[in-house]
């Protein structure tokens, strides 16, 4: 792998940080002139005097080839990876399948782009999973092989024709207009609330308005259904966003469009407390490595609203949980990670030598409504980090 350590600035006031790898957003001629590109190479190496099967060269999605920018003009903060690279190589020992699924993957959004189709990545592992099932058997196997085709191509996902797999949801003090000039008054709709679609290039052409003073991340489904169920926008005057569960990358990207429209919302974060409940946090406010060159794009700047160990005295002790080895794996990585600020590295520390977590349904000790009721008073107070 090439030297991660540049010489590069690390920021400039009129461009961006040099040392940052991201993917482009190309149209379909584009991508498909990148791919012939990538297969006369191969040829060319392979038909050559002394052939030879060429390795694929792709940016390395490593913690030792990421950095963290903090912006210069403003008060977001994000991992980037850097342009060194790592390989695909046929004749490597356990790397022979993962080199031909970069070629499929590649082929299939051939197809794809020139029937001007759009595809989640489901159902890109049923076709593959069709047409080649000596090389793919499961979704992460395709979804690796998608990020090697992005970290190739250096395009996103989707320019390669790919639409991101969508679960989120939006509910409260937003009105939606699409490109056809639909609208969608977010108050009006049911405890589900608005589905995120998983096509950015529809996504980003949606018009906001919206009265509304914050924007609050809700973690689980659940939860995110029971202060709609609540009309908390009556309470609190705010738009509640879900990824239900880990955010995925249309959702992050919504959340990253309401950011830009409405700057002066504060967004705030209620998750578990526990170490998947701030990587959770951590991944909407810095990105994500394992997201690959998307991921640093939507990067936001949320703030921490709950659950946090102050609050855990409010709780009873029977709804303490111990952490199992998973919690602790995830703790252990977040450690060694560059983007912990001080006062959430220590709010981890409290879980681990505590040796428990706290969901935020254990909120309900004090009923239903208590729950609306503690997130209005923690905004009254400004208790977020």
């Amino acid at each position: 792998m090439a030297n991660p350590n540049s010489d590069f600035p690390l920021s400039s006031l009129f461009s961006s940080d040099q040392r940052l790898c991201s993917a482009q957003i190309l149209d379909p001629s584009q991508v498909r002139a990148r791919i012939e590109v990538t297969v006369l190479k191969f040829l060319k190496a392979l038909f050559a005097p002394t052939p030879a099967i060429s390795h694929l060269p792709l940016v390395c999605r490593k913690s030792s080839n990421s950095r963290l920018r903090s912006g210069l003009l403003s008060d977001v903060s994000s991992v980037f990876l850097l342009h060194s690279l790592c390989t695909r190589s046929f004749l490597r020992a356990g790397d022979a399948k993962p080199f031909i699924r970069v070629w499929k993957v590649m082929e299939l959004c051939v197809q794809i782009l020139s029937k001007g189709k759009l595809v989640t990545q489901r159902e890109l592992f049923y076709k593959l999973l069709s047409d080649s099932p000596n090389y793919f058997s499961s979704q992460r196997e395709v979804n690796r092989a998608v990020q090697d085709v992005v970290a190739l191509l250096r395009c996103t996902r989707n320019s390669l024709g790919i639409m991101a797999s969508s679960r989120g949801a939006i509910f409260g003090r937003l009105k939606i207009k699409d490109q056809d000039g639909n609208t969608v008054d977010c108050t009006g709709l049911g405890p589900a609330g608005y589905a995120i679609s998983g096509d950015l290039n529809s996504l980003r052409q949606l018009d906001f308005l919206s009265d509304a003073r914050y924007i609050i991340v809700i973690e689980k489904d659940a939860i995110f259904q029971r202060l709609s169920e609540d009309r908390l926008f009556n309470l609190v005057p705010c738009i509640l966003v879900t990824a239900k569960g880990f955010p995925d990358i249309a959702t992050r990207f919504l959340l990253y469009r309401l950011n830009q429209t409405f700057s002066e919302m504060p967004i705030l974060a209620l998750v578990d407390w526990n170490p998947a409940g701030l990587a959770i946090l951590s991944t909407y406010k810095f990105g994500s490595i394992t997201m690959g060159l998307e991921s640093y794009a939507y990067a936001c700047n949320v703030k921490w609203l709950g659950i946090r160990k102050d609050d855990l005295e409010m709780i009873p002790q029977q709804a303490f949980i111990e952490l199992k080895p998973r919690d602790l794996q995830i703790a252990k990585s977040l450690r060694s990670s560059k983007m912990l600020q001080e006062d959430y590295a220590a709010e981890l520390t409290a879980m681990v030598e505590a040796g428990y977590r706290v969901e935020i349904e254990a909120l309900y000790f004090h009923g239903f409504n208590f729950l609306s009721q503690y997130i209005a008073r923690k905004i009254v107070q400004f208790d977020y980090i």
